[in-house]
């Protein structure tokens, strides 16, 4: 029933209810203009409640007019004191608007009679978005700037919505220009600079460029000797002719030294592998253990010591280990390079003899060693090549499953790169030598260095020595010198001729493991450019940074840094979890960072003879590549070895000038950046600050972190290996950190066969 009181009158009783009188006065009201109605109502006499309303009115009319004039003037004087701050460089306070809306949601269903409202009041705080301070610089519209500019826009995809898909946004445009290079796994503005950075040297190497300097007769050494390096690489027409006798030599001495032992063949407690181990190790070739010489990091960081690891694998980590279809490709591939290289003995031989003779030139003490040969009889020069295809596939066989159990006995990666305390464990050298005595060490280190044999060992993994020694008690001899020629093939297989099958069974195995196109070879000079900066380094950085690197470029740079350390100090107390103690420790410690930037003082970039002394016992010919490879690994090892028991050389770097890249060394709590990522697009003369602190200043930021990340955190300012942040503080940094690992870990890639593999956070 519907209610009365109310009900609307109808139309009919709206009508009948007007009065006529009324109607003719409103329709000569109608025609009034607006001045006449003006004038009808001043006429009207006031009511007492049109008075109340009036004076009400005129009331909030002097009201709103003072608070306009009281927020006029205290907008002013903000201006005027921001402006006053910001000519001064200060960073004026953000004004922030306090918002409060209320939104009514209203839930319905099908099922429900009633509609219900909820009320829904939000508060947010809007910072305003003006300059910290009056810019101080016009827009910049130098050559380099609009070269830069045309850079970062092209590299956009402006067809896409930033808010939907920032990604393809940001770096569409680059990606369709920069496709995937066939002979490389990833690529990007690191590879692309590094291509460029190349690109300079090659242009030194193969030009007739020289410097102005009175030392010139010694950059013309120095230059001639990164040309015969150079050259010999880019020979391949020499390389072919040579085919794997330099490989098979090198093979040949590996053998010839794993049988002078008394007992060869029989047992592995004597010093057979022992001399075999320290002549690969010695050559970089990693194969069971691994020697380092760092800082003590639990006593003295600049006190050089031993540290005894375990040594790399052939797969990337020991999950591969676990891949059924991996193993039986890799496998085949270790079948090929021990069919390749089990040669009739004459030709090995004979490859012997002339690899070591060229050799003995440029190591001490000279190789093989004993200098007598094999004279265990044995001959293999009357086997079929059936015979020898089911020998290496019988001895491939038992090699995947010695290196399984190698890999499964290894600490894993993330524990080994993260986490210096579980690994720094420092032993008596007795402990190691008997708890593996296949390894005669005395005579190990012998080969490395004729000073006293050190009295401490720093072990990162003790019970992977054990492991070890049982594998080697349980594998048979063949199979172990099977292995040992295996690990030198992969190792040495890429300084041979393409045409090869040891270079095109290592090649194919890289194939499987990085995705790079089948059968795709890059570009020989990019390659062989490569190999010089791996090899004479620091002396083509000298003529790299002479022709990129200014002084203005290292002041700048350096500049950068400090104001990144300087802003990062800034932030620590403002971290929630990190308590004031720990705060004032963390900026003592970024403090106290060394930096470096552009190149080294050891050997002294700016001083052909420094570099020169540096690489004297680098033996290079114009037509050795395989050889001049060795000499250079072979002379980076031993000065390694002769840092064991000295104070921390701090003119040492770890990188070459004109590499992209940079790192924090924990122990030596230095940060370190190469003139090589010193060029657009991470750098550039002439840049405005604010392009300089956004392209390199993430970089210099990144490698800041590293001093304070899971692993570096736990140095402290000396480089000493220390709990120094509070208890409280370190677990307010673990819970951060174990939400990270947590998130990484749920994140999955297809394996190519339908199956997911989860990230390693803790990587």
């Amino acid at each position: 029933m519907t209610d009365r009181l109310s009900r609307q009158p109808s139309d009919q009783e709206t009508r009948l209810l007007r009065d006529p009188g009324r109607q003719e006065l409103e329709n000569e009201r109608r025609n009034l203009s607006f001045a006449d109605h003006v004038g009808v109502i001043a006429q009207e006499p006031l009511t007492p409640l049109t008075k109340i309303l009036l004076v009400l009115t005129l009331i909030l009319l002097l009201l709103s007019s003072v608070f306009v004039g009281l927020f006029a003037g205290a907008q002013h004087k903000l201006r005027l004191e921001q402006r006053r701050k910001g000519e001064k460089g200060d960073r004026p306070p953000s004004g922030t608007v306090t918002v409060t809306s209320t939104t009514i949601s209203t839930a319905s269903s099908t099922q429900m009679t009633t509609a219900t409202a909820t009320r829904i009041t939000t508060t947010t705080v809007v910072t305003d978005p003006s300059p910290t301070k009056v810019p101080e610089k016009e827009v910049c519209f130098s050559p380099q700037c609009i070269v830069l500019s045309a850079s970062m826009l092209s590299s956009l995809d402006t067809s896409q919505d930033p808010c939907e898909n920032f990604y393809d946004f940001a770096n569409g445009g680059w990606l369709r220009t920069h496709p995937l290079p066939a002979d490389k796994s990833s690529f990007g503005k690191f590879e692309a600079l590094s291509r460029r950075n190349k690109q300079v040297i090659q242009r030194i190497l193969e030009s007739n460029y020289s410097m102005s300097s009175s030392k010139s007769s010694q950059d013309t050494k120095l230059l001639l000797k990164l040309r015969d390096f150079y050259s010999s690489c880019l020979n391949e027409n020499r390389l072919e002719d040579r085919g794997a006798v330099p490989l098979l030599g090198f093979v040949q001495t590996i053998r010839t030294l794993y049988r002078s032992g008394p007992s060869a063949m029989a047992s592995h407690k004597s010093t057979d592998l022992t001399a075999a181990l320290s002549y690969l190790h010695s050559r970089g070739i990693s194969t069971f253990f691994s020697f380092g010489i760092k800082g003590d990091d639990g006593v003295d960081p600049n006190h050089m010591v031993l540290w005894f690891s375990q040594s790399g694998l052939s797969l990337p980590s020991k999950e591969y280990y676990e891949h059924e279809n991996l193993l039986a490709e890799f496998q085949t591939v270790v079948e090929r390079l021990l069919f390749a290289l089990t040669e009739p003995v004459e030709t090995s031989r004979h490859a012997s003899s002339t690899f070591v003779i060229n050799e003995s030139t440029n190591v001490w003490p000279p190789w093989p060693w004993p200098p007598w040969g094999d004279d265990d009889g044995d001959s293999d020069e009357d086997e079929e090549p059936v015979d020898r295809r089911r020998k290496a596939r019988k001895l491939a066989k038992h090699v995947v499953k010695m290196e399984r159990r190698l890999a499964n006995a290894s600490l894993d990666l993330d524990v080994l790169y993260q986490d210096p305390i579980r690994t720094y464990n420092p032993l008596p050298l007795s402990n190691l030598t008997n708890a593996l005595p296949q390894i005669h060490f005395p005579a190990y280190f012998a080969a490395f260095t004729p000073r006293s044999f050190p009295e401490k060992v720093i072990v990162t993994y003790p019970a992977y020595i054990t492991s070890l020694s049982d594998i080697l008690e349980d594998t048979a001899a063949d199979v172990i010198e099977a292995y040992l020629v295996v690990r030198t093939a992969l190792t040495l297989s890429p300084y041979l001729g393409t045409n090869t099958e040891v270079w095109r069974a290592q090649r194919s195995l890289e194939e499987i493991l990085t995705g790079i196109k089948k059968g795709f070879v890059g570009d020989r000079a990019e390659y062989c450019v490569g190999r010089v900066e791996e090899a004479l380094g620091f002396a083509a950085g000298r003529y790299f940074v002479n022709e990129t690197f200014m002084e203005e470029s290292k002041e700048q740079g350096t500049k950068v840094i400090r104001d990144i350390i300087e802003s990062f100090k800034a932030s620590l107390p403002h971290i929630g979890w990190m308590d004031k103690k720990s705060a004032n420790a963390a900026a003592e410690k970024a403090d106290a960072i060394r930096v470096k930037v552009g190149f080294p003082l050891s050997p002294d970039i700016r001083d052909p003879g420094s570099i020169l002394k540096y690489y004297r016992s680098v033996k290079v010919h114009q037509d050795d590549f395989f050889g001049n490879m060795i000499s250079a690994v072979t002379s980076k090892i031993f000065k390694k070895w002769l840092q064991l028991g000295r104070r921390r050389n701090q003119d040492l770097w770890d990188i070459y000038p004109s590499a992209v890249n940079a790192y924090f060394d924990p122990p030596a709590n230095e940060i370190v950046f190469p003139a090589g990522i010193f060029q657009p697009p991470f750098f550039g003369k002439g840049w405005p600050s604010y392009l300089s602190y956004g392209a390199f200043g993430q970089v210099a930021s990144h490698e800041l972190t590293h001093a304070f990340d899971s692993a570096g955190r736990l140095y402290n300012q000396a480089g000493k290996l220390e709990e120094w942040w509070t208890n409280s503080t370190s677990r307010g940094f673990q819970v951060k950190q174990d939400c990270i690992v947590k998130q990484f870990s749920a994140y999955t890639i297809d394996d190519g066969n339908g199956r997911k593999i989860h990230l390693n956070g803790n990587l």
